[in-house]
């Protein structure tokens, strides 16, 4: 059945979920405690737009488990602003202690959009991988994401540097490599071809994503999950 919204242009983007593909997809999933940890990202932050669900993409993903397997639990323990030895610290126990079995960690966005991240990208590799072993260790399949990397980033003040999105860039290249390296379900969005399209990808703020960003991010980790099992 159709949610309430109108959902047209989602059903015709060519980079979202079609009608029924996740349900077809995640049919007999093995997983039962879904837990998310992160920054503003794994939150949800978003921007509802026309046409488009209203959902940031973590609450998506948690919504197409739990119609494949009722009774799915699940915790989101995002916040916005957080770097990652702030999530290391204050959510990784919390995680722990929720017993998952699926874990989604979403964060390093905070620590690479301000200038000095070039000298700070090892310690927060080595700080990402604290926060994903213990989780690995516990039993939980983790998946990791680089987000997506607009081309520029207009609306951003001017302390930031004229390097932002080169920095963002390279926190997605380096998460990649992290993820490889860990064995983690890695979706990569930084290169995802909708950022060339055309299409708006982030709201207002011109740094979170809109509900088109999230639309595809869901069908993305969906996909992903899909081979996962």
């Amino acid at each position: 059945m159709a949610p309430e919204y109108a959902r047209t242009l989602e059903s015709a983007d060519p980079y979202c979920l079609r009608d029924g593909e996740a349900a077809g997809l995640l049919a007999r999933h093995p997983w039962r405690r879904f837990v998310v940890l992160g920054d503003s990202v794994a939150e949800g932050v978003t921007e509802p737009i026309d046409g488009y669900h209203p959902s940031g993409f973590p609450d998506r993903v948690r919504d197409e488990l739990a119609a494949a397997r009722p009774g799915l639990e699940y915790l989101n323990l995002g916040q916005r602003g957080l770097r990652v030895a702030e999530v290391h610290a204050t959510q990784l126990a919390r995680a722990l202690a929720f017993r998952p079995d699926l874990a989604l960690v979403v964060c390093g966005a905070n620590d690479a959009m301000r200038p000095g991240y070039e000298a700070r990208a090892d310690a927060v590799d080595a700080t990402l991988t604290a926060l994903i072993r213990p989780l690995q260790r516990a039993g939980a399949q983790v998946v990791t994401v680089s987000v997506f990397v607009m081309p520029s980033y207009p609306r951003m003040p001017d302390w930031l540097g004229t390097a932002f999105s080169r920095r963002m860039s390279m926190l997605g290249r380096r998460t990649t490599a992290l993820a490889a390296a860990l064995g983690t379900v890695h979706v990569d969005l930084a290169n995802h071809p909708a950022i060339g399209d055309d299409g708006v990808l982030t709201g207002s703020d011109g740094l979170h994503g809109n509900g088109r960003s999230h639309a595809i991010a869901a069908a993305e980790l969906v996909r992903r999950l899909a081979r996962a099992f």
